[in-house]
């Protein structure tokens, strides 16, 4: 059975690397990954930390290029892409451009779309922005909707998406987190831009990453307002940030937190964007996580870290539910108050750091594959051989 893997971005590179690998260590299924290459740098970095070769790269990826650029541009590259290799399925990842794109072309060539992540509902189409609005027209796109929790089952459910086509999976990120802490604590990795006793002498460590389109320009600056203000008042804290390479990013946190000072905050490492494990090496070593972004919800509790989410909303209530994770939005003083309890609070922190595991047993690529062969209700070898008289389902 011929499956085509459409991956652009870091997030659901990491996710959908444990789905390649599956079905590439498959005799029932000829995988091919094809890379609209949407962020090129962090895509290309994943793809190396799991021995992934994309068969096609449509390398999309322009300077200042603009939403509905990339919309169009992927929409019309993927199409050739699929009317040349004509899979039997599309598999999807998420909420990003790539997804809604990759899911229309297949739709315009009748072609099944499987949604790995799907379900996930903030219930406000501004937050995540364009986010949100991406994973609800990918819904109706959809043919398999590969759910992570109960909660995403039943929001598909109230949209009317019919029972038989949702099948709760969990997510495929903890799938890839558990290979790559078995890694970094075999072989730990060296943190680029970062001194290594940090990661050794014991010392809080806040990690934090921000790199949402919503909080572009005054809500990213109160955040990094915070950040000066935790650093000045925790000069035994570190506070590391790996700034995302999007120049609306870059620009406020460095104006923010070393510009207007006049001087960097000895306390405060702003280095570039990590590749996978050492992300996961440092997301252990951390004593705090501050994130807006979305897949962090999921590995953090995992790993028993409390997480602190600079977003007003969450499409991911379970850890919320859980007493992992808080929304504390980009409110300066909400921030400091959240992260000064958490660092002096003994209590206070105990009641969060707790591992968490709602989403998912690192299982979910194995659920997927089964889940495939059902619906489909044929052996994927007879398919791939052109003998379809018999089917056989998958015990």
């Amino acid at each position: 059975m011929k499956v085509s893997v459409i991956v652009g971005t870091r997030p659901e590179a990491i996710k959908l690397a444990p789905v390649i690998l599956g079905l590439r260590q498959d005799p029932r299924f000829e995988c091919h990954v094809c890379a609209t290459a949407q962020h090129r740098q962090m895509l290309d970095q994943v793809f190396e930390v799991f021995g992934i070769q994309p068969d096609a790269d449509l390398n999309l990826m322009r300077p200042d290029q603009t939403l509905p650029e990339l919309t169009c541009a992927a929409i019309g590259s993927v199409t050739k892409y699929l009317m040349a290799e004509r899979p039997d399925l599309v598999l999807v990842q998420g909420d990003t451009t790539t997804v809604l794109a990759a899911s229309l072309a297949a739709f315009y060539q009748n072609i099944p779309v499987g949604h790995v992540e799907a379900g996930l509902r903030t219930g406000n189409m501004q937050a995540p922005w364009p986010e949100e609005a991406n994973r609800v027209l990918t819904s109706r796109l959809t043919s398999m909707h590969f759910v992570p929790t109960d909660g995403s089952r039943d929001n598909l459910l109230r949209e009317g998406i019919a029972e038989d086509q949702i099948f709760l999976t969990g997510n495929t990120v903890i799938d890839a987190l558990y290979q790559a802490v078995d890694q970094v604590r075999k072989n730990p990795p060296s943190v680029p831009g970062l001194d290594s006793g940090l990661m050794k002498n014991g010392v809080p460590l806040v990690l934090i990453t921000g790199h949402r389109r919503e909080n572009f320009g005054e809500k990213l600056e109160s955040a990094c307002l915070a950040i000066a203000e935790l650093a000045v008042r925790f000069p035994e804290a570190q506070f590391v940030y790996p700034v995302h390479l999007n120049p609306r990013v870059r620009s406020t946190v460095w104006q923010t937190l070393v510009d207007a000072s006049g001087r960097g905050l000895d306390n405060v490492h702003l280095i570039d964007p990590l590749s996978y494990l050492p992300f996961v090496a440092l997301m252990e070593r951390a004593t705090v996580v501050m994130t807006d972004s979305g897949g962090i919800q999921e590995e953090a509790p995992a790993l028993g870290k409390p997480v602190l989410v600079m977003r007003d909303c969450t499409e991911r209530p379970e850890a919320l539910a859980g007493g992992t994770v808080k929304l504390v939005g980009t409110d300066q003083a909400k921030i400091v108050a959240e992260v000064s309890q958490l660092l002096s609070n003994k209590s206070y922190y105990e009641s969060m750091a707790r591992v968490q595991t709602p989403y998912g047993d690192g299982r979910a690529t194995e659920r997927i594959l089964e889940s495939i062969v059902l619906r489909f209700g044929l052996n994927a070898m007879q398919l791939a051989a052109g003998t379809t008289e018999e089917t056989v389902p998958l015990n």
